[in-house]
């Protein structure tokens, strides 16, 4: 079974995120793998603030 706990504060950890925080993660990733990871991340809080700023009809 996994810590629910630890992967909670990875979650908001990684919310918490900037598009600079996440721009950094990309180009200094090792792998292709990990900048893909990085890239769908800073795609996945961009999604999210667009919700926001629709919900709140400020477009």
């Amino acid at each position: 079974m996994c810590d629910v706990k630890k992967y909670n504060e990875i979650y908001k950890d990684i919310t918490s995120l900037q598009p600079e925080d996440t721009l950094q993660l990309v180009l200094e990733a090792e792998t292709e793998e990990e900048k893909t990871f990085y890239e769908m991340i800073g795609d996945f809080l961009l999604q999210v603030k667009q919700k926001r700023v629709v919900e709140r009809n400020l477009f």
